[in-house]
């Protein structure tokens, strides 16, 4: 059997992938984190299959029911909101699955950031302004961040910041990036994106903790900071730019 971890996308149930979404067909036992994966995306699971709501269950909840699928030979589809790789808690299930001898593997899913800029309309890298997207988080009752990745460090880049589970932290968020990218740098807050209750505010790291408070946001929300989010008069890339010739597109001769 295998243990497939499968991102299930940020909310829509539309942006899972074609692979993952066969698996979730196809596996008899599905463990899904209920309080951001929607239900519609497990409601393809086969007749009869072991659909299990993770939110409250502890570590070893859970891999009392993979093993337990394990003994019955079937595969099970674990199924983690957005991309696995950021903030899904896999790193733990996989040690606990390779000390228990379980093979797994990891199908990648639509990145909350990634949503959120394609909904906004908007490039998070612009020639010139922002070239560089870091993804974070700061520390409240969660584990402490690691030395050298505070907001300090991380905002001298001037990078467009991603900075999920964060969204009761806006103070100490507002008190360290405005010495760094200044009190009118645009802020997008985004609110369970994909969901069909999704919402957005705008502001500037100035006002964007009073909009946030106005709207009674406490969770599931990211929190978007960068030049990059308005950035006005900007180069166009060399990409496209017919008097930059690369491999694909030569200079043309004379």
């Amino acid at each position: 059997m295998k243990v497939w971890f499968i991102g299930a996308g940020p909310g829509d149930p539309d942006l899972i992938t074609v692979k993952g979404l066969r698996l979730i067909r196809a596996c008899p036992v599905c463990l899904y984190a209920g309080s951001l994966v929607p239900e519609a995306v497990v409601a393809e699971a086969p007749a009869g299959a072991r659909v299990i709501d993770t939110a409250p269950m502890t570590l070893d909840q859970i891999m009392a029911e993979i093993e337990a699928a394990r003994d019955r030979g079937e595969d099970v589809a674990r199924v983690h909101s957005g991309d696995p790789s950021l903030y899904g808690a896999i790193a733990e299930q996989i040690r606990r699955l390779r000390a228990a001898g379980i093979d797994y593997e990891i199908v990648p899913g639509v990145p909350a950031f990634a949503a959120a800029a394609a909904a906004l309309g908007r490039e998070l890298t612009v020639p010139e302004v922002a070239q560089t997207v870091i993804l974070t988080r700061t520390a409240m009752k969660s584990s402490a961040m690691p030395e050298g990745e505070d907001l300090e460090t991380i905002g001298r880049t001037g990078a467009t910041l991603a900075i999920h589970l964060s969204i009761r932290n806006l103070r100490e968020i507002e008190r360290k990036l405005i010495p760094l990218y200044g009190a009118d740098c645009p802020v997008v807050v985004a609110y369970r994106v994909g969901w069909p209750d999704q919402a957005f505010i705008e502001g500037t790291l100035a006002d964007i903790r009073a909009k946030v408070r106005a709207a009674k946001l406490t969770r599931t929300a990211l929190i978007l900071v960068g030049r990059a989010l308005d950035p006005g008069a900007f180069r166009d890339s060399a990409l496209y730019d017919g008097a930059h010739p690369h491999v694909l597109r030569p200079r043309r001769s004379a």
